[in-house]
């Protein structure tokens, strides 16, 4: 099981729950191997020339889609080169930020960034990925001036966001909440159109930005080889459905601010060309590069 990002963060570690409970399932060992590096590329070209055969899998999340869009000649094609197998989970997004950033609420935050163009730095998981993205779309529409500090993946950009390095993340639930909870980071705003549990008291951006329609969540699924026999695609489906049903995984998941998702082959496979073509408009409408 190939993933884009390293050990400790979000898609990692929900790889492995998913690896532990497919293993358990199959009795057929399902090994991660991390393959960080250039916004999730290497990983995904590494898994688009992996045989054919089920032998490897690739644990993708939304920066297949989001790489075509931010960069004209991309390593790889989502549509042409994988076969769809399901959805697995998606996950929150959560704006943070360095504890000593003189804000307590995301309205005092934006007035500090405004009154400091070029000082704020924004980190994210890698460029390309969701946490660029989201980034640089909600300094865009708000007309921030902060500097992108990409990372090799969630858990050393959090290091120094907590660190001061930088000032502010939009991470993943799962990753930012230890950090919350212990008041090394202030969550401000989550990234989604309601509210969540686990942070109850932090608003939406919609609600604490006026940012209508502001929703960034991280998927994940699991894709194979486009070329891969579609009884072995079809017998992977089954088992992630079979997985994500599974109370023990669900809990797990719910515990990291997860939710298990699920679904057909044919689902996924229009849910990667939607979100091509929202990522396309994000990209776009936020002025992102490929930095």
């Amino acid at each position: 099981m190939l993933l884009a990002f390293p050990p400790g963060g979000p898609t990692d570690i929900n790889a492995r729950l998913f690896a532990q409970k497919l293993t358990e399932q199959t009795g057929q060992p399902f090994v991660v191997e991390n393959r960080p590096g250039a916004g999730g590329n290497i990983a995904a070209v590494e898994a688009a020339k992996a045989p054919a055969d089920g032998s490897t899998i690739f644990y993708n999340t939304s920066a297949i889609t989001i790489a075509p869009a931010l960069q004209s000649s991309a390593p790889f094609d989502p549509v042409k080169d994988f076969a769809p197998v399901a959805l697995t989970a998606t996950v929150p997004l959560v704006l943070a930020i360095h504890t000593h950033v003189p804000a307590k609420n995301l309205q005092e935050f934006i007035a500090y960034a405004r009154a400091n163009p070029g000082k704020l730095n924004y980190a994210s998981s890698g460029t390309g990925t969701i946490t660029h993205l989201s980034g640089a779309l909600f300094a865009s529409q708000l007309g921030l001036n902060m500097q992108h500090v990409p990372y090799k993946g969630s858990a050393p950009a959090l290091v120094d966001v907590v660190g001061g390095q930088t000032q502010m993340m939009i991470d993943t639930i799962s990753t930012v909440l230890p950090y919350a909870r212990d008041n090394r980071l202030r969550p401000l705003a989550v990234a989604v159109q309601r509210r969540l549990s686990v942070l109850p008291d932090v608003p939406t951006l919609e609600e604490a930005a006026n940012l209508p329609g502001f929703e960034m969540s991280a998927w994940q699924g699991i894709v194979v080889p486009v070329a891969t026999p579609k009884d072995i695609v079809a017998k992977l489906n089954a088992e992630i459905n079979r997985a994500v049903q599974n109370p023990d995984l669900r809990q797990k998941l719910a515990l990291g601010g997860s939710e298990p998702l699920g679904g057909t082959s044919e689902h996924y496979a229009a849910y990667i060309r939607s979100e091509l073509q929202r990522w396309t408009r994000v990209v776009r409408d936020a002025g992102a590069k490929a930095d």
